[in-house]
């Protein structure tokens, strides 16, 4: 199969597009909440799981391609794509509807006084640093993401070898570090 340049420049200019709502949504997503009157605090364990679960198969796309199974690694990525598209769709509803839980709110009124602050003094540079990394690199990475697909995709394997390379480990570390995150911030969801 050739690749096909022309296929490419409109997935390219769709992946900014998505990138840019991305960012967009998310950015508004703290300061605007939508009562709909469903509770949908249950998400932030099943974000953690479809993280944990794309890191999984993220590992099995790696061997595969590494044993050049094409076809498996190729089902593995799709199945990778289509955990975190629906990660990123429950992330924005969650967030757009529920309050922020802040590490270290043991009572959960959603401040952080002194008493719970000298509790996690320790343990808390830790995690808003892991927090904001997985934060950064989730944003930066989505639409290399999307080109390292988009090459394959459109049969330049080549460059899409070449990305890959360097975006794997990156959309790897984010898959690992939001499971983490969850389970650092869940004895303070209310």
């Amino acid at each position: 199969m050739t690749p096909n340049i022309q296929l490419e420049k409109k997935l390219n200019v769709a992946a900014w597009i998505i990138t840019v709502v991305v960012l967009l949504l998310v950015g508004m997503m703290r300061r605007i909440k939508i009562d709909i009157g469903i509770d949908l605090g249950f998400l932030p364990g099943f974000h953690a799981t479809l993280n944990a679960l794309t890191a999984v198969v993220l590992v099995f796309a790696l061997y595969f391609i590494k044993q050049k199974k094409v076809e498996l690694h190729r089902r593995a990525i799709y199945v990778a794509m289509g955990l975190s598209i629906l990660f990123l769709l429950s992330y924005v509803a969650y967030h757009f509807t529920t309050p922020e839980t802040l590490f270290g709110d043991s009572n959960h009124d959603r401040i952080l006084d002194e008493m719970e602050s000298a509790a996690v003094a320790g343990i808390r540079p830790f995690y808003l640093v892991l927090l904001l990394s997985h934060i950064f690199l989730a944003a930066a990475i989505l639409p290399f993401i999307l080109f390292t697909f988009i090459r394959a995709y459109t049969n330049q394997i080549e460059r899409h070898r070449n990305m890959a390379r360097w975006v794997f480990p990156f959309w790897l570390y984010v898959a690992i570090t939001g499971p983490i995150c969850y389970f650092m911030l869940a004895p303070y969801y209310g």
